[in-house]
């Protein structure tokens, strides 16, 4: 992006400490867009990881659980649960948000090795997108800041989801 829209300077410092776990499983064609919204979360947030998947000459990449934390897909397939109707849990959440087109973000689930039988939550649903720079084929589609955005601020707190937002717009 041109330096002048360069929004480093928005980042919280330090990242925001949460006890939710992030893991945003990046297509490998989003990671190289200058529009991609899903790192600017995962660099935001200190408890993050991101791995990178669709590499057609390497094998999905096994994503990392512990026992000591509840792990959730943030995707609506068919039977998720609303992450609002959730039972709370003792353990931390570590979240697994997949980012790419919805068809790329689709197929996580069945690609990546050991998501298979993670429980899926979506989002209640909410304001539509305010993101302008890429069109959403989805009505309720979000930007995957968005969606990490609303999903923490039920999991976290309005505080994290606000300043998301705050970089995000």
């Amino acid at each position: 992006m041109h330096r002048s829209l360069c929004v480093c300077g928005l980042l919280p410092t330090p990242p925001l400490e949460t006890r939710t776990r992030l893991v945003l499983l990046i297509h490998r064609y989003e990671d190289r867009k200058p529009t991609n919204t899903g790192r600017l979360a995962a660099q935001c947030l200190a408890n993050s990881e991101v791995v990178s998947r669709g590499h057609a000459s390497e094998r999905s990449p096994q994503v990392t659980r512990s026992a000591a934390s509840e792990p959730l897909l943030l995707f609506p397939h068919e039977g998720s649960t609303p992450l609002t109707e959730r039972p709370p849990s003792a353990r931390p959440v570590t979240l697994f948000v997949p980012d790419g087109t919805w068809r790329q973000a689709s197929k996580v689930r069945r690609r990546t090795p050991g998501l298979l039988d993670v429980p899926c939550v979506s989002l209640p649903l909410g304001e539509p997108s305010i993101y302008r720079l890429r069109s959403e084929a989805h009505p309720t589609g979000l930007a995957t800041i968005e969606a990490i955005a609303r999903a923490f601020g039920i999991l976290e707190g309005a505080h994290v989801r606000r300043a998301l937002e705050h970089v995000f717009r």
